[in-house]
């Protein structure tokens, strides 16, 4: 059975770029072409990508190195922590602390608070203070664990990172290149493809398309922990891209239409509601 199909990529709606005026021009090698100013991800070359991570991650988890999942964009965050957690990975979903990975030294200090903290609340220290300190303890342990709770039992640095959305999560691409951590991540056509060591071309804001790619990445950590091996596409599988495209593109276009521009949309309403309502001027009578 093949890890991904040309069919799950178009249902999932993987194509869809952003409209042509957000484009990054560094992704036009990964671009099929433009339909209705929206730019269309050539899923060809995205399977090509996806193998090639498939492998990668596969490899770095039978080196016996973790995988840290990173998407803390609001659509992402869901999927993000469900695959993370069946493959038995870590995640980041709520934000990215600077220095997560560049001084990581001090972040296993905040993960020690918050074990501390834990082990407080069963251990019966909680009954033996007052309901303020209860209180602030426990105002404490929800802060960090928001943070934390992700990568609380990861003892060491990653031995990769997949990533949602690179151009959202700069900083922790940036501090994965200063260590030398390879990084894996959905680009998007508004993003700058070779600030990252394997880059997968895709949609990144849609949910279906976000669950995707991360239970491809969470099947690769499994297959290695199962020792298993899985065809990465069907071989055999022949497509007319442009037609398949273009067709679901034209069935689909308006239930997939981009977070980014609804989001600008509803900002120019609310610009407008804004405006204060005209008074009618009264005659003298």
């Amino acid at each position: 059975m093949s890890v991904v199909t040309m069919k799950s990529l178009l249902e999932s709606g993987v194509h869809f770029g952003h409209q042509t005026k957000r484009w990054d021009p560094r992704m036009s090698r990964f671009i099929f072409s433009e339909r209705n100013g929206i730019h269309i991800i050539d899923l060809q070359k995205t399977i090509v990508e996806i193998k090639k991570c498939y492998e990668l991650i596969r490899k770095i988890v039978n080196s016996g190195k973790p995988i840290l999942f990173v998407g803390t964009k609001k659509q992402a965050r869901t999927s993000v922590k469900r695959e993370a957690e069946r493959c038995n990975q870590f995640y980041v979903n709520n934000r990215w602390l600077g220095g997560m990975l560049t001084n990581f030294s001090t972040i296993k200090k905040s993960i020690a608070r918050l074990k501390k903290i834990d082990k407080m609340e069963v251990d019966g220290t909680f009954e033996s203070i007052t309901k303020k300190e209860k209180h602030l303890l426990l105002k404490e342990k929800e802060k960090l664990e928001k943070n934390l709770a992700g990568i609380k039992d990861m003892n060491g640095l990653p031995g990769a990172l997949f990533i949602i959305d690179s151009k959202k999560e700069a900083i922790a691409v940036a501090e994965a290149k200063k260590l030398g951590i390879p990084v894996v991540a959905i680009v998007d056509t508004n993003c700058n493809p070779d600030v990252v060591d394997f880059p997968i071309p895709g949609n990144d804001d849609a949910i279906r398309a976000i669950n995707l790619f991360c239970s491809i990445i969470s099947n690769a950590c499994l297959d290695a922990e199962n020792k298993t091996t899985t065809n990465l596409f069907n071989e055999a599988e022949e497509v007319n891209l442009g037609t398949e495209i273009i067709e679901t593109f034209d069935q689909t276009k308006k239930e997939d239409a981009k977070i980014e521009d609804d989001a600008e949309a509803i900002g120019t309403k609310k610009k407008e509601s804004k405006k204060p309502p005209k008074v009618k001027k009264e005659g003298n009578e």
